[in-house]
């Protein structure tokens, strides 16, 4: 059986590999891409891209991989990595500092292992099932997000991101139920963050600097980490097809989901 410290290793390398090629770039202010209505192609991708996945294949060349920007490589056995160089790519091209290297690694289907690496703030995050998840080399836990932002038990207080895949700003049924997600989330909680970098913002549950998380039809290179990051953090989760919905505690989910359930959706 593979070595799961191994992987663990070999992921956490991947994102350092692929954070150091975005670090040099977003210091040099490139703005290298191709600009979309709804998404942006940026050159870095392509280049973190390429230093992270000789990392990935050289270790474990028979495992299958997804990467973001050169597609599928078939492999054999219960392992299949999904590695997203830049998560963030809109905020890194507007020269804002919340973006990501990402890897996940699933066994048999199930996320075994989640790193991820922000090169502007030079934060590191590693979770793995039934082991937690570490933030610079510490264990830390959602459970204290609110006693972290200041706030009391009421979730008026909280601070929710929510993230959508690519595809759902293109279908206009499906913009219009994040609309009143939003909607009904804005009349419950003090702020609505829309992410544009989901694994950013994911840490941020995970180590209790947000009080909750919905995601709406996300897109694979990114659910996988945001989700293992949420439930070895020991966040309170549901779902409900392709809403998922994570927070601090239990109460917090309640409430959110609550206001979900009334949104006009």
């Amino acid at each position: 059986m593979t070595d799961h410290d191994q992987i663990e290793a070999v992921a956490r390398a991947a994102v350092l590999a692929g954070g150091a090629e975005l670090r040099a770039r977003y210091r040099d202010g490139d703005a290298e891409a191709e600009y979309g209505a709804h998404d942006v192609k940026a050159a870095a991708d392509v280049a973190a891209e390429s230093r992270m996945l000789p990392v990935v294949r050289e270790a474990f060349p028979d495992h299958a991989v997804f990467a973001e920007e050169a597609g599928e490589f078939p492999g054999d056995g219960p392992y299949r990595w999904i590695v997203d160089p830049l998560d963030g790519t809109n905020d890194f091209a507007a020269g804002l500092p919340t973006f990501a290297s990402s890897v996940a690694v699933l066994r048999e289907g199930s996320p075994l292992v989640a790193a991820l690496h922000q090169p502007a703030t030079d934060e590191t995050y590693v979770a793995r099932s039934g082991e937690g998840v570490r933030y610079g080399g510490d264990r830390v836990t959602a459970a204290d997000a609110r006693a972290a932002a200041g706030v009391g038990s009421d979730v008026a207080g909280a601070t929710v991101a929510v993230i959508v895949g690519r595809d759902v700003p293109r279908d206009p049924a499906l913009a219009a139920e994040v609309d009143a997600i939003r909607g009904a989330l804005d009349d419950r909680v003090k702020r609505v963050l829309d992410s544009w970098a989901p694994t950013v913002h994911s840490g941020l549950l995970a180590r209790g600097r947000l009080q909750g998380l919905v995601q709406f039809h996300p897109d694979e290179e990114e659910q996988a980490v945001t989700e293992l990051l949420a439930t070895e953090a020991g966040a309170a989760v549901r779902r409900e097809g392709d809403l998922y919905v994570a927070a601090a505690d239990e109460a917090t989910l309640d409430e959110l989901w609550e206001a979900l359930d009334e949104a006009d959706r």
